[in-house]
């Protein structure tokens, strides 16, 4: 097995779970924001979309020059889902490049030409690509509660589905 391997294949288990929260992320509230220095939620959500592409991508270069980051806001459900769609087998693309000596290997971040980070590959993509999605996913599901929006299950039962239930991927009714 690649070192990367592990990688690819967590990517893909959990592709799907931010897929069922990018699907219900609700058109009409694409412009809310749960405060002025937030995210929009359209902005927020395409971010969870097109992190996997963003992230391998710059794992890719090296040295990578960080650049000024400034989040688009989605227009539509249907530009958030084809994104994730898109960054997804991007990110499997751009990752099956990896050989183990390049997972191995030291990256470097600079602004400027001056090193703000240096780290193994490997660290990359756990850190900056995998832990920083869940994050961020996390966040997007608190805007969805936030709007009432039923949250789908990520790691287990949530108070609005429930996997364990007979009839699994039907929503568990919420306790209250």
């Amino acid at each position: 097995m690649r070192l990367v391997d592990p990688f690819l294949m967590e990517l893909e288990q959990e592709s799907k779970s931010t897929r069922r929260v990018l699907e219900r992320v609700p058109e009409n509230k694409l412009t809310w924001k749960p405060h002025p220095k937030s995210f929009s939620l359209g902005q927020l959500a395409l971010h969870v979309a097109t992190i996997p592409q963003a992230i391998a991508h710059l794992a890719s270069q090296d040295p990578f020059e960080i650049p000024n980051f400034q989040q688009a806001e989605a227009k539509s459900r249907k530009e958030i889902l084809d994104g994730f769609e898109s960054s997804l087998e991007a990110a499997k693309d751009t990752l099956n490049g990896f050989d183990d000596a390049r997972m191995m290997a030291t990256w470097h971040a600079t602004r400027d030409g001056v090193e703000l980070m240096a780290m193994p590959r490997m660290a990359v993509l756990r850190t900056i690509l995998l832990n920083h999605w869940y994050h961020h996913r996390g966040q997007l599901l608190v805007y969805l509660r936030m709007h009432e929006v039923p949250l789908p299950s990520c790691y287990g039962p949530t108070a609005d589905e429930n996997p364990f239930d007979v009839g699994a991927g039907k929503p568990a009714m919420a306790a209250n």
